[in-house]
């Protein structure tokens, strides 16, 4: 009988993984969780001047705090609009170039907007399923193509929202969470319809998280950061690292035989 030791079981060295929204927020913390893990990343963002800056960051945070590592990481950044197929479709070609293969696909790009169902304007609406609905869905159509033509096994991770699942207050949204409960139920049927494949497909859906725009728009309105606060059980707001042992277990063998999971990240919001 042999095991692996834990901490080993969760290790991504040899792998590549790309992080779509990866040059700021949630997705380059994402981003972070992967290169710490031993991973080689690809982050891919409509602000390639942002991602680049942010891959260096990553790069030079790694050898800084590494001074004695066998390998450094190979963090590169790309364009792309990930609603656009030929975009989509560039840019998982590109960064196939640059690093030859991706064992692991990260899909953080999205955005939120808070208006009434009635006034909500259309091409808005349109727009913010296209990011991230139609994003979510092209990327890992495009990855496990390619994990299909090298037979390889991978791991694809949506970053969906624990809005997926509850209905939030007291902000209007509705169309930002009919869009993460779409990214939710897209992760359950692919991981169904890949598994054969050897391909895990699974959703991340955080709750409350205090990154830098959240911030801002608490410290705007402090009665709603009491609000949102008051409905946690833990009675706080979560980090941004908060998320990364999710992701690095999501993508690595210790979560082996975990597919189709929604692993909410909430404080425990949604079971009250």
């Amino acid at each position: 009988m042999h095991f692996k030791r834990t901490l080993d079981s969760f290790s991504l060295e040899g792998h590549v993984g790309l992080v779509t929204g990866g040059a700021r927020g949630l997705g380059l913390v994402m981003a972070q969780s992967l290169v710490v893990s031993g991973a080689d990343v690809a982050i891919v963002d409509l602000n390639k001047e942002e991602a680049q800056y942010s891959a260096d960051q990553l790069y030079d945070s790694f050898k800084q705090e590494n001074p004695g590592a066998d390998k450094l990481p190979k963090v590169t950044a790309h364009y792309a609009d990930v609603s656009d197929p030929d975009s989509v479709n560039n840019v998982i070609s590109e960064v196939l170039t640059a690093h030859s293969k991706i064992d692991n696909l990260v899909t953080s790009a999205g955005f939120t907007e808070n208006f009434d169902a009635v006034s909500y304007p259309y091409d808005r609406m349109k727009k913010l399923w296209g990011v991230n609905v139609d994003g979510t869905y092209l990327f890992a159509v495009g990855v496990a193509k390619h994990l299909m033509e090298r037979k390889a096994h991978g791991s694809i991770v949506f970053i969906g929202s624990m809005s997926g699942a509850i209905v939030n207050v007291p902000q209007p949204q509705a169309p930002y969470n009919g869009a993460k409960a779409a990214v939710r139920h897209l992760a359950s049927s692919l991981a169904v319809e890949w598994a054969h494949a050897g391909i895990r497909v699974n959703c991340i859906s955080p709750g409350y998280m205090l990154t830098a725009l959240t911030k801002k728009i608490l410290d705007d309105n402090p009665e709603l950061s009491k609000k949102w606060t008051s409905l946690i059980p833990q009675g706080k707001m979560g980090r941004p690292e908060d998320l990364m042992g999710a992701v690095t277990f999501l993508c690595s063998d210790a979560s082996g035989y975990v597919t189709g999971a929604d692993l909410r990240i909430d404080g425990g919001y949604t079971v009250t």
